[in-house]
């Protein structure tokens, strides 16, 4: 039996920071990099899964991204996780949360997993969308915002419980292989060991590229993508103003205020 866990490496922004100049992101020599918090989730309930059964459970964690992700898959490997994949080709760069669900469903279509798993949201990007686009390639049944999950390996269905608005939830029944997104608070994420933080140093990285998933450079990247960054800006910041005087000379003065903005004046 196997679990996939789909992890993402994301960015925070250090307290000082520059846009870069072709407006579209944050100098990445100001970003700061981590393993996504609602990932972290995810692996803890699929390791978990692994510890209470009786039965072989497989636990893999893929992610997409260059280089630098293989730090963060290397924290999921120190905190149990059996194998570690990274996906990626130059080209990859720009796609949205819609291709990477594209690329991820590639994946899962070659490692066969009986279940999925996948952070609610990315604490940088927060679209919420990778797992969702991830069941809809798979044609898979998916559930969002899991806070809760009664699941026996090899079962062909699963209880979930799901986090609503307004203090609601909703426990749903599920087929399986299904794609869960699973919400904070669910568990209590380990730390890892320091002898698995040694163990997981010593092992390998799986590296996938585009050409091994069956996708060519057409299948990602910006122009590939449902949505693309326009421009990103520090909004400028109003300031308020206190307008004295007696309700009539507030309102009068109001009233001209009104007019400049809209170029009357």
């Amino acid at each position: 039996m196997k679990i996939l866990v789909a992890v993402k490496e994301v960015a925070s922004l250090d307290d000082d920071f520059e846009i870069r100049d072709d407006h579209l992101d944050v100098d990445e020599d100001f970003l700061l990099y981590d393993l996504n918090e609602w990932d972290d989730y995810s692996l803890e309930e699929a390791m978990n899964i692994k510890e209470a059964s009786d039965s072989d459970v497989e636990v893999v964690v893929v992610s997409v991204g260059p280089d630098r992700v293989e730090e963060s898959l290397r924290k999921c490997l120190a905190k149990g996780a059996d194998r570690a994949i990274r996906v990626w080709s130059d080209e990859m760069e720009g796609s949205d949360s819609i291709t990477i669900g594209r690329v991820l469903a590639a994946v899962a279509e070659q490692e066969k997993p009986d279940m999925i798993f996948a952070g609610v949201q990315s604490s940088d990007d927060a679209n919420a969308s990778t797992g969702i686009s991830l069941s809809s390639y798979l044609n898979w049944p998916h559930a969002a915002v899991v806070a809760g999950l009664e699941y026996t390996p090899g079962s062909n269905k699963a209880v979930v419980t799901r986090e609503l608005e307004g203090g609601m939830a909703q426990e749903v029944e599920i087929s399986c292989p299904a794609v869960l997104t699973i919400q904070l608070g669910i568990n209590t994420p380990r730390y890892a060991s320091l002898r698995g933080i040694k163990q997981a140093a010593a092992k390998p990285i799986e590296e996938i590229s585009l050409s091994d998933l069956g996708l060519s450079a057409e299948d990602v990247g910006a122009y590939a993508s449902f949505a693309r960054v326009r421009r990103m800006y520090i909004p400028e910041k109003g300031m308020a103003t206190m307008i004295d005087g007696t309700p009539a000379e507030q309102a009068a003065k109001l009233a001209e205020i009104i007019k400049e903005y809209r170029g009357e004046l």
